[in-house]
């Protein structure tokens, strides 16, 4: 989706991400790995998108310094959201990447529920953050780069929202294997 730019950078980020993981093994206190990924895609991953991701994941570590339990996860996304929100300017229905991580984060809510099961509230994150990227297709853009565009060239869903869907995937993925 889009000119490809959004692909790019996150294909870089890919990259950094795994060469830093083949170089050594990341932090294992999650608070610790989310400050460190966020300064490598600060460093590395570079745009707009860089710096989101930098926020957010730098603001979603600050809950699990203390705490790792899910519905501290839970805590920690809508921390990063609520960053992305306030030093960003763009809002749920503002055709942004934002768009797909709001709607994971309304799903991963139910971890704060006793005996959530972690695999199936992200499956559900997932296919919330996948529906709403593709609802993007239809909105104005009201904020983020699309702004610029007229609509009526904007066909495709936004392509960080369709980014974002798709780490979230992976983290699924990743989980799972």
């Amino acid at each position: 989706a889009g000119d490809g730019d959004c692909g790019h950078t996150h294909a870089r980020a890919a990259r950094a991400i795994q060469e830093w993981v083949r170089a050594r093994p990341p932090p294992s206190a999650p608070a610790q790995l989310l400050s460190a990924l966020a300064d490598l895609l600060l460093e590395k991953m570079g745009g707009s998108s860089g710096v989101l991701y930098g926020l957010f994941l730098t603001a979603a570590a600050r809950p699990l310094h203390n705490r790792n339990d899910l519905p501290t996860w839970a805590d920690a996304m809508d921390a990063g959201i609520e960053a992305m929100q306030r030093y960003g300017g763009a809002a749920p229905g503002d055709r942004t990447m934002l768009d797909s991580l709001w709607a994971a984060a309304q799903a991963l809510h139910a971890l704060r529920s006793p005996g959530a099961d972690l695999l199936q509230v992200l499956a559900t994150a997932v296919q919330s953050a996948e529906a709403a990227a593709e609802a993007t297709r239809h909105m104005e853009a009201g904020a983020g780069r699309a702004s610029y565009i007229s609509s009526a060239q904007l066909l495709q869903p936004d392509p960080g929202a369709v980014a974002a869907a798709a780490v979230l995937k992976a983290v699924l993925e990743g989980l799972r294997s």
